[in-house]
């Protein structure tokens, strides 16, 4: 017997659908009512409310969220992510499969390649950048203690620029506890990054990109908020999706400082976690991962750190998160003590900071 799916949500309008259904057969029973068959949505006059619609065919909006997202709204309804309630749940209608291949179906829409998947777009680490060019605003707060003690807190705003670019640019709030026992505090060094992503491919589940970020010394030298210097920072990324999701995000480059004092410095960085959803997968996501942090400053040895995190997403859409974790050094450990680490993001794309939490 074939399956039926509800047309608009409303109890005993169905459309059949075949045995050898496709995506496109499932959009056209299912959603094309209120979305269009176009994918554009459906005037107003037609689906009988005023709720704007999205834009399937709008690149951007469209690419930015994984599908698990997709499929825990199809499934659902809209309140599980904070969204509309007008939109319906077709769970109860629609097998797994089914909504997999609307999904997939309504991919389609974006017509251009160029714009990297949103499931390429892994959780967010304390250190290792991640390639997928992104929309977001964060807050990081670092404090050690000990003889090196300091307070810092950086505000970091990140804006994608078309398909594939993202500009940054970081302001540092510190305070570091002096050799007199005294503590100073300020601005920090500002920096500004460019970065292109120029690899995406869902088939083997990696995304790469490069960058320069341009460190200014803006911040007071002779009480340690600066390091004298302008920092040139060229950059590459890789990250991978593995199986049971999983992921790995590796980073390296070089702080190439501009004048004399100051030497240059090579850098790696990797991390590897996992994401673990409540609520059969649709709920609120953890993502446990350990990073290993190498750097080697010219003439010096190398330093070595790992930094065991986890991030938690807050609001139902999943566009507020937290993380926090910890920095342990495990060379050269009467230098340098171990670091708290805290941050709060905002992907202030998908929306405002308080939209979307009930």
């Amino acid at each position: 017997m074939p399956l039926h799916a509800q047309q608009d949500g409303s109890p005993g309008r169905s459309v059949p659908l075949p045995d050898n259904r496709t995506g496109a057969d499932i959009y056209r029973a299912a959603c094309a009512t209120c979305h269009g068959p176009d994918g554009k949505g459906a005037p107003a006059a037609t689906v009988g409310f005023k709720t704007a619609l999205p834009d399937f065919t709008d690149c951007a909006f469209a690419s930015a969220e994984p599908d698990p997202d997709w499929h825990a709204v199809v499934s659902e309804g809209g309140p599980i992510r904070g969204l509309d309630r007008r939109m319906p749940a077709f769970g109860d209608a629609l097998t797994p499969h089914d909504i997999e291949m609307a999904v997939a179906h309504v991919r389609t829409f974006c017509q251009s390649p160029a714009w990297p998947r949103g499931d390429l777009n892994l959780p967010r680490a304390f250190f290792t950048e991640k390639a997928f060019p992104e929309n977001e605003a964060l807050w990081t707060t670092a404090w050690s203690t000990g003889n090196d003690a300091s307070f810092v807190n950086e505000l970091i705003y990140e804006r994608r620029l078309g398909a594939r670019n993202q500009i940054e640019a970081k302001v540092p709030i510190a305070a570091a506890r002096q050799a007199s026992g005294e503590w100073n505090g300020g601005v920090g060094d500002v920096a500004f990054a460019f970065k292109r992503t120029l690899h995406a491919s869902m088939h083997s589940g990696s995304i790469a990109a490069a960058g320069l970020e341009v460190i200014l010394p803006t911040g007071d030298e002779s009480v340690g908020l600066s390091g004298g210097n302008t920092v040139f920072e060229p950059f590459v990324m890789w990250g991978q999706m593995l199986p049971r999701n999983a992921f790995m995000q590796v980073q390296a480059g070089a702080e190439l400082p501009v004048g004399s004092g100051s030497s240059s410095e090579v850098f790696a960085r990797a991390g590897v976690g996992t994401t673990i959803a409540q609520n059969r997968g649709f709920g609120r996501a953890w993502s446990p991962q350990v990073e290993v942090l190498w750097a080697r400053p010219e003439g010096g040895s190398s330093e070595w750190d790992v930094v065991p995190q986890v991030q938690v997403t807050l609001s139902k859409l999943q566009h507020v998160s937290v993380a926090a974790g910890v920095r342990i050094p495990l060379t050269a450990r009467h230098e340098r003590s171990t670091q708290t680490l805290v941050y709060l993001l905002w992907d202030w794309f998908d929306g405002g900071f308080f939209e979307f939490w009930k």
